[in-house]
């Protein structure tokens, strides 16, 4: 069973639902990078006030900093995880590779959601998300509507702010430029550990195949 998962994919790929999913089938803990760095940030750590210090400035935090922040997260949570959407960059890449090979924890798994950029975009006009739990949920599939109640937590359903087609632009310029490459370096440096799904397919479908895939010896 394969416990130390890399989860990467295109805007609307499904990343975070298929981690909350695997996240419940098998227990194993499930991080945002990005919820993470919040986190650390209100909670006044020495951590997140050395963020904040670039997040403040409107900078990206360097990728040797948001690693010593998940590797932290990983001493309080234990040697499995799924890493949502992480690592962005190759430099995060690289020095999660020496993170992990220090605490003798390599990766078990790394999946690409792969999505053709017209079903991106057209997940994206349908999406809604909750104000408070943060779930987000497709308003045709589910038939949910601007302001309905949110199915898990019954807080009010809305459209994100970077949910436009201005926004999409620059998100999947940034996946390209930065996240793309770390597909081709584990591809070049851990081509065993890495297997592809076509996310078009149905959530339950897309879970299916993880399943067959986290169950290979």
């Amino acid at each position: 069973m394969k416990k130390r998962i890399v989860l990467l994919g295109p805007p609307a790929s499904g990343k975070g639902t298929q981690a909350d999913r695997i996240s419940a089938a098998y227990s194993i803990p499930h991080v945002s990078t990005g919820a993470l760095l919040r986190s650390e940030c209100e909670k006044d750590t020495p951590l997140g006030r050395e963020a904040d210090e670039w997040t403040s400035k409107g900078l990206l935090v360097p990728d040797d900093l948001v690693v010593r922040i998940v590797t932290r997260w990983m001493d309080e949570h234990g040697p499995s995880f799924i890493f949502d959407g992480f690592p962005r960059t190759v430099g995060q890449a690289v020095y999660l590779d020496v993170a992990l090979q220090e605490l003798n924890l390599p990766l078990d798994l790394i999946v690409l959601l792969e999505l053709p950029e017209s079903e991106i975009r057209r997940r994206v006009s349908d999406r809604l998300s909750c104000t408070k739990c943060g779930a987000t949920f497709g308003a045709t599939l589910h038939g949910l509507s601007l302001g309905d109640a949110c199915p898990r937590c019954a807080s009010p359903l809305v459209r994100r702010n970077d949910d436009n087609s201005e926004a999409l632009d620059r998100r999947l310029e940034v996946y390209t430029n930065q996240t793309e490459p770390v597909v081709d370096y584990y591809e070049k440096n851990s081509p065993k550990l890495l297997s592809r799904i076509n996310a078009v397919h149905g959530s339950d479908e897309v879970f299916g195949s993880l399943v067959r895939i986290l169950g290979d010896a």
